[in-house]
């Protein structure tokens, strides 16, 4: 048998199916690819679903879900975890019990609470449980302005706006939060970074005109859980992945994909499969 000198960095999403492909697991698993990073994934509901809305969703069997979880662990070496749509109670507890049993280096919690299409895909209940045990286990969580206005409990109408809910999302426990302005007005996209040590930062990019977004926030999500996966650190992991999610709207932006919101142009300039020595 054949010596094995390598390995791939090794990613890990925990989230939701999107039929149509442009978010969720899919969009999750492209972004990996793209980015040269191995993906594996455990599916906490599966949804109907394409460009123009959600029709239903199926959460998986509890025990199915788990068994996803530990068998992905029990055999490949994860580098970083993202969870995405976590739809109810159970999957979240299982999670946050699957995170504290194998302590991954990384984690990167995007709040998925409302699709594209403004369709809820999470309970109440579960949101409760996500912020008090998900995120204390967070490297860095990625709400967008409505997420954090539902966890927050305030109302962003600014950049301060948005740098005082920052704030206020540290105190659920989180290592990090980046918090993403695409839903204010302007030409602009300005993301709010803060750390629980004090470390600010702002992210910008240009608004494209387009209406192919489906899956922007898993891609953004998934691109910086990728860029820690392959050993960047976490502010540079953000500013790639901003710059990657950035050229796939532009790269898709001509492109017909669907009645709706399309999806992005995931494979712009794909990358091969990184290899890391064992």
């Amino acid at each position: 048998m054949e010596t094995k000198l390598y390995r791939y960095p090794t990613a890990l999403t925990i989230a939701g199916s999107d039929s149509s492909g442009g978010a969720g697991i899919q969009a999750d698993l492209k972004t990996f690819s793209s980015l040269g990073v191995y993906g594996a994934s455990a599916i906490t509901a599966i949804t109907a679903q394409n460009t123009t809305g959600v029709r239903s969703i199926q959460p998986i069997d509890t025990s199915v879900f788990k068994d996803q979880i530990d068998m992905v662990f029990e055999d490949l070496r994860i580098d970083a975890v993202k969870t995405g749509m976590i739809h109810n109670d159970k999957a979240a507890e299982i999670t946050a019990q699957a995170i504290r049993q194998y302590q991954p280096q990384h984690l990167v919690v995007d709040p998925v609470m409302v699709s594209t299409s403004g369709t809820k895909l999470i309970e109440d209940s579960t949101i409760e449980i996500i912020k008090h045990t998900l995120f204390p286990l967070a490297s860095v969580i990625t709400p967008n302005i409505c997420e954090a206005e539902l966890l927050s409990g305030t109302t962003i109408s600014s950049i301060a706006d948005m740098q005082e809910t920052a704030k206020k999302l540290l105190t659920f426990g989180c290592k990090s939060v980046l918090l993403k302005g695409g839903h204010l007005s302007g030409n602009r996209m300005v993301d709010v970074f803060i750390d629980n040590e004090g470390n600010t930062a702002m992210f910008e990019s240009e608004l494209c005109d387009t209406n192919n977004t489906h899956g922007t926030g898993c891609t953004l999500s998934s691109a910086i859980t990728a860029n820690l996966a392959k050993g960047h650190a976490l502010t540079e992991a953000i500013h790639l992945a901003k710059a990657y999610i950035s050229a796939a709207i532009q790269n898709g932006a001509d492109t017909f994909a669907g009645h709706g919101h399309g999806a992005v142009n995931h494979f712009f300039a794909p990358q091969p499969l990184h290899k890391v020595k064992l």
